[in-house]
């Protein structure tokens, strides 16, 4: 009987020996006084069996107690630590103050009777054991004490369970197995034998089921195993002070980057080295400016070595108690990063002039093909020029105010889009658009059909574009451009803002070529008269938003074709 008892504390210490073998310095606290708590209380256990009198054998049942009061503590706080359940600093000091006042009461056991009111020490098979005890009212106390923290240790590990969907569930199965066993053994097994306890035993189960809870923790715990995992490869510096730029120390990758770092002296300003004022310190105010600003690379014309800075808080107990440098070598990556931007700017280049030679090709091809319609309808040739410069002109203005946030991009693809905006001529029967008189209703309704014919083969076009802006673009204007601000236009009878932008300007600009351009049967409108019917037509059949710009645009207009007829004479 008594070498169960050695034996029992003999294993806990060797337990408690791998544990300092396995222990980390990122371990949870508990955890270790736990591994400290249990030997002292199996020693308790063997020297009550040893014990020769009544006085030594009180003396070992204070020991016991201690797992009682303290070892249920901590398995509590374990658990609700792992399952990330936040217990406050003043709650943890109630709860330690509440064990240690149920303590304080056994361990005046012999000199009062708030625990024991009598017992006797007796021999049983070699060991002596605690008989013909009489209770005082702490130790009921002590026992709702333990039945209070088992609950709360299996509330917390059901919580855990259920709630703590990121949290390893097998981790929580094991932290249920030694708290089933030590109540189990606490409050089932004593009540069938009074001669041997199987605390002890409990107790080294879980020690043994701790021991695998840790070092199945130090996966998960990704910010410990990032940390060792650099310190191991060894390649990464660390370097830390505090508020008041004191050196607080570092590793010595570090000096090998910076030697000027041996010169430093823990608790010294860095301030005094020329050098760290240099660096490290330019590096910290400007990190004080602006904290996303943490990253900074250093070259030294020495070695030519290319070093990347981190800079971040550093941290103990969650609160900032200063600044932590982290320093790798990232030479090739600056020497690779350098080839790699001469490289993409050569090819940035050859590329930009081949896609604007490929673009220049292209837009040429829908001018023609423009063109190409164009020369079918009874025009004198030259719409699509002079409309894409009325286009330009209002723009123009309309940067020019200010009042319009129009894109450089918009702009662009307005004008290069213009061209495009009768091509649904070409769907058109000749009898039709050659026709010198006034349409019939049944010729007007197929000339009218140019709008969506134009829409579908621009965007037939264009369907392989990597420019969808210009894409959509092109299919508006030509689809809308005969849409009017009332709601009376084709094809589609949209009415105000319903009508994109881009096709507003350009109805404009269409209007105003078709007013005061010769026809074959035509003569061209004096610019006063075009004018007029232009202002007449804002708010009806053009936006009366764009009148202003119109106003604006008009002189250049009237320069603009005035420089036409002089050419043409």
């Amino acid at each position: 009987m008594l070498v169960y008892y050695e034996l029992t504390f003999a294993i806990s210490v060797c337990l408690s020996l791998a544990y300092v073998f396995f222990w980390h310095k990122h371990n949870n606290i508990h955890i270790t006084l736990l591994y400290l708590l249990i030997p002292i209380c199996n020693f308790g256990y063997l020297e009550l069996a040893r014990s020769s009198n009544l006085e030594e054998a009180i003396l070992a049942v204070k020991i016991t107690f201690l797992g009682g009061c303290f070892a249920s503590l901590l398995i509590m706080l374990i658990i609700c630590n792992l399952c990330n359940i936040k217990i406050n600093t003043y709650a943890r000091l109630g709860l330690f103050l509440l064990s240690t006042g149920v303590y304080a009461s056994v361990m005046g056991i012999g000199r009062n009777t708030l625990f024991y009111k009598s017992l006797q020490l007796k021999s049983f098979y070699g060991i002596s054991v605690l008989t013909d005890k009489e209770y005082g009212f702490m130790h009921t106390v002590f026992y709702l004490l333990v039945i209070f923290y088992f609950s709360l240790s299996l509330a917390a590990l059901i919580y855990g369970f259920i709630k703590k969907e990121n949290f390893p569930r097998r981790i929580i199965i094991m932290l249920f197995l030694p708290l089933l066993v030590s109540m189990l053994s606490f409050f089932l097994v004593r009540k069938f034998t009074s001669d041997i306890e199987l605390l002890p035993v409990a107790y080294i189960f879980a020690q043994i089921i701790y021991i695998l809870i840790v070092y199945q923790l130090e996966l998960y715990d990704i910010t410990d195993s990032s940390i060792d995992s650099l310190i191991e490869k060894n390649d990464t510096g660390f370097l830390s002070v505090d508020f008041d730029l004191r050196y607080l120390g570092s590793n010595d990758i570090v000096a090998e980057f910076f030697p000027a770092v041996k010169e430093l002296v823990i608790d010294k300003p860095i301030t005094d080295s020329e050098f760290m004022q240099a660096t490290f310190v330019k590096w910290i105010i400007a990190f004080q400016k602006n904290e996303r600003k943490n990253e900074f690379n250093y070259r030294s014309r020495k070695d030519d070595i290319t070093c990347k800075i981190t800079i971040n808080y550093l941290f103990c107990n969650k609160r900032r108690r200063g600044y932590q440098f982290f320093i790798t070598d990232n030479s090739v990556d600056v020497q690779y990063i350098e080839l790699l931007a001469n490289f993409n700017s050569d090819l940035e280049k050859e590329v930009q002039k081949k896609t604007e030679n490929i673009s220049l090709m292209h837009n040429k091809l829908i001018v023609s093909m423009a063109a190409m319609v164009e020369s079918r309808d009874n025009s004198t040739g030259g719409h699509i020029k002079r409309t894409s410069q009325g286009v330009k002109i209002l723009i123009d203005e309309m940067l020019h105010s200010g009042e319009h946030a129009l894109s450089d991009s918009f702009c662009k693809n307005v004008i290069k889009a213009a061209p495009m905006h009768d091509l649904g001529k070409i769907a058109v029967d000749d009898a039709v658009l050659r026709k010198p008189g006034r349409f019939t209703p049944e010729e007007f309704e197929k000339m009218k059909a140019h709008s969506a014919e134009g829409a579908r083969i621009v965007d037939e076009i264009l369907k392989d574009t990597d420019d969808k802006d210009f894409h959509r673009i092109a299919v508006n204007v030509a689809h809308y451009h005969h849409e009017r601000w009332d709601g009376s236009g084709y094809p589609d009878k949209l009415k105000g803002e319903e009508i994109p932008l881009e096709a507003r300007i350009m109805s404009i600009a269409d209007v105003y070529d078709a007013l005061v351009s010769k026809r074959v049967y035509k003569d061209s409108m004096s610019f006063e008269k075009a004018d007029s019917i232009i202002m007449e037509g804002m708010g009806t059949q053009f936006d009366p938003g764009l009148q202003k710009y119109y106003e604006a645009a008009r002189p250049k207009l009237e320069a603009y074709y005035t420089s036409l007829d002089e050419k043409d004479s």
